[in-house]
């Protein structure tokens, strides 16, 4: 709220001057020992009401303190002379500054859905005797917003017997089902003071890493939630050549405002509240507040609504980023605790994944640095072979879709054990891949023989991203041609199994349909720096299917490579081929290779007319049985 829009708020307070008091005398009237207190959430604080609270503490023997999200740094316990029971702190999401009272048995954490929190309170499992909040000042109709933080804070008032509320001016008059009326309030006195402020630390290279992989998994058109965390928060700067998405998120901060001034988020292709951002609130900069301030674009409505799941999926194309501690093996995922120490809470995280797995095309995504380290430097892996002792499920394994770190995407939803523990360990770190498998193994996940992609010397070799091409063939269709991965074992099976015996033939110069685990594992872990398998990969459909592949391995002749192309009929005859020929002759370019060879049948012209397409001149050599090598001149490329 400007300076010039403040006076005009603050008349409308004259007809209420008998609730006017000050914030000792007022928490005196209303507050008993014993009572259990509601105060306002995130950045907003009632700052004054809670320091006089502190300061009274002693005068409140018993009481209990509710909190959604407290990000100020008060000493809630600076008089209590190490006594556990002078009052507790109740928390539902466990910030910085209460993460140490929680855990050294100061206060107490209630692990509950945000969509739940208002639910026990309107039922009466919780009483709240008095909310302490912070509002605008009213209008000329005598209401009050609830400014940058509705989220559990209007719900929970509605059901108190007593309201105090901290007025003040520069609250952001926030516009939805955010009001409350100067009648529902007990007491009040009017503070001119600062909307707490919040910021994310620098983004690390690892956090980039991550946003610039989340963002290839939204669409144009997606309505998205960003979580709270530093890859959520960072994400929007990756989203800048989107178009068209939309916001149905219980927070979110500034970088939705960049979004919104370069056209990116227009809410126009959302299919519940079109043409609105929906959120319950907000933590950010000053410029954020003043950006929902008054805004009709961007409406605040409870928590209980904007993360009700059955809400949630209304949206089409609904995409959920949350943060992770730690992921196991087989993909239960821990966001609140480490081992027996509370770190945060479930806050909206099961709301919205669930909610945007039932919405259609949505997408839930789970986002973690591969590492962390430890206060005594040593790094560990967050793609974990089980849970310490005490480490809390906050996602389930038959709730998790995509989980994302700097190494990769791995998508489980729907996967065997198997396949999910292969999909995690090649986004784990590499310095780490080793000893997940060996735990793999050990507990029978995965085949005995399971190898992954290593060098000659033994070491692993990471998956070369740099080769990943998406490409839009003649008739206007758009696959991804990629280099083939560990967990690739089954589409390539099915890709074999799919041809018909005169494609068997003209490839493998046998009707065999022997495509079993061993032969095929070595197809898919391959040394990067010497070999190269590239898959062709419908993205167009769901699931996705390797619809062609070709190969570059090394020969025992010098500075040679032997090759090799397969494309499925029904994709013949667009371009594929071609396609993946060039690729091959530029990596074995880049690789240092002189010559490039093969062998085909004399009547595989679909193939002969592939290697003829090329700028290098191929030669061809008859050989008996009616086999055909050809080869290329790399030199000359």
């Amino acid at each position: 709220m400007t300076e010039n829009n403040i006076s005009p708020y603050l008349d409308n307070l004259k007809k209420y001057q008998k609730k006017q008091l000050k914030p000792y005398d007022a928490l005196e009237k209303f507050i008993q020992p014993g009572d259990r207190i509601f105060i306002d959430s995130g950045c907003s604080e009632p700052l004054e009401l809670t320091k006089s609270l502190i300061d009274l503490g002693i005068e409140f023997q018993d009481t209990e303190i509710i909190h959604f999200l407290s990000l100020s740094d008060l000493d809630y316990y600076k008089y209590c002379c190490g006594t556990e029971d002078l009052y507790r702190h109740n928390v539902f999401f466990i910030s910085k500054s209460l993460r140490n009272a929680v855990n050294e048995g100061f206060a107490d954490y209630t692990p509950m859905l945000l969509s739940d929190i208002p639910t026990i309170f309107k039922r009466g499992q919780m009483n709240v005797k008095t909310a302490l909040i912070q509002l605008s000042p009213p209008d000329k109709y005598g209401f009050c917003s609830y400014g940058i933080n509705v989220d559990v804070a209007k719900t929970i008032t509605e059901v108190a017997d007593n309201v105090i509320a901290q007025i003040n001016p520069r609250m952001p008059r926030t516009l939805g089902d955010s009001f409350i009326h100067m009648d529902k309030i007990d007491a009040f006195f009017v503070s001119n003071q600062e909307i707490q402020e919040f910021t994310y630390p620098p983004e690390s290279k690892t956090t980039e890493e991550i946003c610039q992989k989340v963002s290839t998994l939204i669409d144009d058109g997606s309505t998205i939630q960003l979580g709270i965390g530093k890859v959520p928060n960072a994400l929007p700067k990756y989203l800048e050549m989107k178009k068209d998405l939309g916001v149905h998120s219980e927070v979110f901060s500034d970088g939705v405002v960049d979004l919104v001034e370069k056209g990116v988020i227009t809410c126009e292709k959302k299919n519940l509240h079109q043409g609105k951002i929906i959120t319950s609130f907000v933590m950010g900069s000053r410029r954020l507040y003043d950006f929902v301030d008054d805004n009709p674009f961007v409406e605040f409505h409870p928590s209980i609504y904007v993360n009700d799941p059955n809400v949630i999926c209304q949206n089409n194309s609904q995409v959920a980023v949350n943060a992770a501690i730690s992921v196991d093996l087989t993909g239960q995922v821990n966001a609140d605790s480490i081992g027996t120490t509370f770190f945060s809470g479930i806050g909206g995280q099961v709301d919205f994944m669930r909610g945007a797995s039932r919405s259609v095309e949505g997408k839930p995504i789970t986002v973690l640095p591969s590492t962390a380290t430890l206060s005594n430097g040593k790094v560990v892996s967050r793609i974990v072979p089980y849970f310490e002792h005490g480490t809390g499920v906050v996602i389930t394994r038959g709730d998790v879709h995509y989980v994302v770190t700097e190494w990769g995407i791995a998508y489980l939803f729907g996967k065997s054990i198997r396949e999910r523990v292969m999909q995690l360990i090649n986004i784990a770190h590499p310095d780490f891949r080793e000893s997940l498998l060996r735990y793999a193994k050990k507990c029978k996940y995965i085949y005995s023989d399971q190898l992954l992609p290593k060098s000659v010397d033994g070491k692993i070799v990471i998956y070369p991203e740099k080769y990943e091409k998406t490409v839009k063939l003649k008739d206007g269709k758009v696959v991804k041609i990629r280099p083939i991965r560990t967990t690739d074992e089954r589409m390539l099976q099915e890709l074999y199994y799919s041809m018909d015996e005169e494609d068997r033939y003209l490839r493998f110069f046998s009707t065999s349909m022997e495509f079993g685990h061993k032969r095929i594992q070595p197809l898919v872990n391959i040394d990067y720096t010497k070999n190269m398998i590239l898959v062709a990969e419908d993205i167009e459909n769901e699931p996705p299917k390797i619809i062609a592949s070709s190969g570059l391995l090394k020969s025992n002749e010098p500075f040679s490579a032997e090759m090799a192309i397969v494309v499925h009929k029904k994709w013949r005859k667009r371009g594929i081929g071609i396609e993946l020929l060039e690729m091959l002759l530029d990596i074995a370019k880049e690789f240092k290779y002189k010559f490039l060879s093969g062998s085909i049948l004399i009547e595989n012209e679909p193939m002969i007319h592939i290697l003829n397409e090329t700028d290098i001149p191929v030669k061809y050599k008859r050989i008996e049985n009616g086999v055909l090598e050809f080869s290329y001149d790399i030199t000359t490329y």
